[in-house]
């Protein structure tokens, strides 16, 4: 099957012009027919459209795509012309492309949620899963409703996440600016005033001025040296699976970082196997679903392992204990699930705690981080302006009046 950019002429005398997926020319006419519209001509989409068309939709234009298409269903549309008004709407440009193809798989006797299979950088496995589940009991739009609130909820929380790195950013990049412009233009020009002095020169200032020497000599490596590290660290990973495990398990071990990650981890982990759970998938499913959904690979093993001790007949509660990853509230709201028979209601009180304990924790550290980066700025530039300045004060004070 290929993509093809036609132009077709509806009924009212519109040109209309899109992308269509078909086995050929042929093909492509008959299904442009099937829609009441007159084929015109097409070509071959190219290749780096096709790249464009498959690329990775926002999160909140999938927010919007659920949200659309399940009030579409509930109001009794049916899916392939919601599917269409979703392509046809002015909407992100790869989300129509994204529609529409998602239109040609319904059209040909494809579930939707197959249809999706063939787009797993949009839809995850947790998507499919739920979705696939939705039809088999004849109830979608609540499925899709749930996907929505879940991803409305994770969207939230990332950009709350996102706002921390904000105003790091902007203090490195003035404070390394700064730091920059203080290594190669101002000491250099002062070291020579120094040098002619012939005084003798303070620890701090001998250290900013060897460190100023350094970096204009060798700091054209530092870039290099640290883009070499950082394709070091990414081929390693990708190559050995052992070293990209301890990497992720080393991520939620970081300080500060790492029990936020491992928060929002067990968040998204619970949020996943409640929805699955509620949705009637068994609990060893549900737990493969969320694994594969899981992009650390350090909690993905622990909740595999679980899953395992689960299919041989262990507990729930004392299946994810054995693993000794999961906290004991984990372990403890699980175990009360079991005995009350109401597991989806403890994994949603999982949900609740540790969303809420992420959020106050990226509250925290967004409160602490900008008064330390700006203490730590306002140290560097005084060790730099004292180091530079205390000489210069003794060579005025010993200049004949």
């Amino acid at each position: 099957m290929s993509h093809y950019r036609y132009r077709a002429c509806d009924a009212h005398g519109h040109i209309i012009r899109g992308e269509l997926e078909a086995a050929s020319l042929g093909e492509l006419e008959t299904r442009l027919s099937s829609r009441g519209l007159e084929f015109l001509g097409g070509k071959p989409a190219a290749a780096w459209a096709e790249h464009f068309r498959r690329r990775r939709i926002p999160r909140r234009e999938l927010i919007h795509f659920c949200f659309h298409l399940e009030q579409l269903l509930s109001a009794g549309v049916p899916i392939l012309d919601a599917l269409a008004d979703l392509g046809e709407s002015k909407a992100h440009t790869a989300m129509q492309a994204l529609a529409a193809d998602l239109r040609a798989e319904v059209e040909r006797g494809q579930p939707l949620s197959v249809a999706m299979a063939r787009h797993p950088q949009n839809f995850d496995e947790v998507f499919r899963s739920m979705l696939r589940a939705g039809e088999a009991t004849g109830d979608p739009v609540s499925v899709l409703r749930q996907i929505a609130a879940d991803l409305a909820r994770a969207d939230e929380i990332s950009a709350q996440a996102r706002k921390i790195a904000i105003y790091p950013i902007i203090v490195a990049v003035l404070l390394g600016s700064a730091v920059v412009v203080a290594l190669t233009q101002v000491v250099p020009q002062v070291a020579t005033l120094f040098r002619s002095s012939g005084e003798t020169l303070p620890l701090s200032t001998r250290i900013l001025i060897w460190f100023s020497g350094c970096f204009v000599q060798y700091g054209w490596l530092l870039p290099l040296m640290l883009l070499g590290l950082a394709a070091s660290l990414s081929t390693a990973a990708a190559r050995h699976i052992g070293f990209r495990l301890r990497l992720h398990a080393l991520a939620l071990r970081l300080p500060l970082i790492g029990p936020i990650k491992q928060r929002l981890a067990l968040a998204r982990i619970a949020s996943v196997i409640s929805m699955l759970y509620s949705s009637g998938i068994t609990v060893v499913d549900a737990l493969a679903s969320a694994a594969r959904a899981t992009p650390n690979l350090a909690i993905r093993a622990g909740i595999e392992a679980a899953g395992a001790h689960i299919a041989t007949g262990q507990g729930i509660a004392s299946a994810f204990e054995s693993t000794g990853l999961f906290p004991r509230l984990v372990t403890r709201m699980l175990h009360l699930g079991e005995q009350t028979g109401r597991l989806d209601n403890a994994l949603g009180q999982l949900v609740y705690f540790y969303e809420r304990d992420a959020r106050e924790a990226i509250e925290r550290l967004q409160a602490s981080i900008e008064p330390a980066l700006t203490v730590a700025m306002g140290l560097l530039m005084l060790w730099i302006a004292l180091a530079v300045l205390g000489p210069v004060y003794d060579i005025i004070t010993r200049l004949p009046v």
